[in-house]
């Protein structure tokens, strides 16, 4: 079963950044689902208030059912941070775990 791997990057305003690690501690702590290995987010080097959350699934069918298993709380937090994110900054990436046989 291949893993996937989704990621979000974006940019936000420096003026936010305390309202966004609020949001981001929050949503850590929320951010637990049937399928979801864990949820990371990262500051970019060299790169102040550049972000990436990283979103590691078990199964492609985990990945597929996430958005149907969020509670409402959630999705609060994730607009939130959608209004702290700069425009035309934002980057999504979806990565699907290469079959290991494929590489024998």
């Amino acid at each position: 079963m291949a893993r996937v791997i989704f990621s979000i990057q974006y940019e936000i305003s420096p003026q936010r950044r305390d309202e966004y690690f609020k949001i981001i501690k929050e949503l850590k702590n929320l951010m637990t689902t049937e399928g979801l290995e864990s949820y990371s987010v990262y500051e970019v080097k060299g790169k102040p208030n550049h972000f990436e959350e990283m979103y590691t699934f078990n199964s492609m069918e985990a990945y597929e059912a996430f958005d149907d298993d969020q509670d409402e709380r959630i999705n609060i937090l994730v607009n939130k941070l959608n209004d702290l994110t700069l425009k035309e900054s934002t980057k999504y990436s979806t990565l699907i775990e290469v079959d290991s046989s494929i590489l024998k």
